[in-house]
């Protein structure tokens, strides 16, 4: 087995307490999940980035296509398969043929890896799988053939009627593996095929804050369930639009609800006699890649930064202009990967309502209370034999397969407010 993230705080009484409460409701637990699942369908897959402070854990963020897969311990591959099965079981209808439409960054051999493995998961689990691309420059069929030995075919995606495909290939379900960030294509409008996760999650019209309110009310549900206070698997959050940050406009908005946010964590670290400072996380309401993200400590800070500072918060991804800020509580991170110790983060992999696996992102450079997605992180993969489905009641509740049961509730959690958020 290889190495694990040491939980390096000595403020790690409430976390046991959270971890031993789940590992002595499991049986609870598994039940309420079922009994979700029984009346909701969820995201095809997604990742769920979790913070662990110690005396809290709680998820960040949830992208709802991601990449990555080539992170993923491979050991776990039958689990994907089996969890590709289920979920597409679940959708009631029969389904033999696949594409999956990519991002356009053909040139991100990473990303390219990532799609390699995904499809190979999808073939393995017994379907037909072709890859459609929307770059706007392909126009015949462009195979890659990527480090790993992979060869990768990426097709023109044509469309006739309300149908899409790749030549002579119309499948029965599409899957999007690109986040929409530069608006809805009218190529995916109208479909009579099955497209997952649908239209309306892209970031186009997706809203981090929507997804947050979501699993606010998951939380306080779950945490009633199993007498937990919810805030201790809940980031707070509040929102501001519209903002303009190279225009200055909308900071008083930003400040003011900084300064209410400071307070009210403030509280709850008094509640639990919490040492560290507060601190939130300013975020673009839409958007992913670790983009438009900074951590503030104060309010003052918002009428101070400076023109690099503003310039970096004012786009996303496809240059998308930033308009609307989640501003999230900023949940400390206390687990550190190697020597000398490196902050690092679980991001844990959904497919269907299954956890599959995930990996830490490491950051050597960056500090407890930052953003880890950002220039310069690794990843390496869980190493756990049992995928955050086992807890282990002989052992501690910060053994390594309690934390990890616990991470798998909080992104289940996650995906369950993914699901509300889609059915909404």
């Amino acid at each position: 087995m290889q190495s694990v993230p040491h939980l390096t705080t000595a403020q790690i009484g409430p976390m046991l307490m959270v971890e031993s409460h789940l590992q002595e409701h499991l049986a609870d637990i598994e039940s309420w999940f079922r009994n979700q699942w029984r009346s909701i369908k969820e995201p095809f897959y997604a990742s769920v980035d979790i913070r662990n402070a110690g005396f809290k854990i709680a998820p960040v963020d949830t992208n709802l296509f991601p990449a990555g897969f080539n992170n993923l311990n491979p050991a776990f591959e039958a689990l994907c398969i089996q969890a590709v099965q289920l979920a597409i079981e679940r959708m009631n209808t029969r389904i033999d043929r696949i594409l999956i439409i990519p991002e356009n960054h053909t040139r991100n051999l990473f990303y390219m890896e990532s799609l390699g493995v995904l499809k190979e998961i999808i073939e393995k689990a017994g379907f037909e799988v072709r890859l459609g691309s929307m770059f706007p420059d392909l126009t015949e069929p462009k195979e890659a053939t990527l480090e790993s030995g992979r060869s990768l075919l990426l097709e023109p995606l044509l469309k006739e009627g309300n149908r899409i495909g790749v030549d002579g290939f119309i499948p029965e379900l599409v899957i999007l593996n690109n986040d929409l960030s530069s608006g809805r294509p009218a190529l995916l409008e109208g479909l009579d095929q099955r497209l997952t996760p649908p239209l309306n999650m892209g970031w186009s019209n997706r809203l981090k804050s929507m997804h947050f309110g979501q699993y606010k009310m998951v939380a306080e549900e779950f945490a009633k369930h199993i007498d937990l206070d919810p805030w201790l698997i809940d980031p707070l959050f509040r929102n501001c639009g519209e903002i303009d940050f190279m225009k200055r406009e909308g900071e008083t908005c930003l400040s003011r609800n900084v300064t209410a946010l400071l307070e009210n964590i403030q509280k709850k670290y008094d509640e639990y006699s919490i040492k560290s400072e507060p601190y939130v996380m300013v975020k673009a309401d839409a958007g992913t890649y670790g983009m438009g993200i900074m951590t503030v400590k104060s309010p003052d800070e918002i009428s101070v930064l400076n023109r690099k500072q503003r310039t970096r918060m004012a786009t996303v991804k496809e240059g998308q202009k930033v308009t609307k800020v989640l501003i999230q509580e900023g949940v400390y991170t206390h687990e550190t990967w190697g020597e000398p110790p490196a902050v690092a983060e679980p991001v844990v992999y959904l497919i269907g309502h299954s956890v599959v696996g995930g990996f830490y992102r490491v950051h050597s450079a960056r500090g407890v209370n930052e953003n880890l997605n950002s220039p310069g992180m690794r990843f390496e993969p869980l190493a756990f034999e049992d995928c955050c489905i086992s807890p282990e009641k002989s052992l501690s509740p910060d053994a390594h397969p309690n934390r990890f049961y616990a991470y798998g509730v909080i992104a289940r959690l996650a995906m369950l407010a993914a699901a509300r958020e889609m059915a909404a």
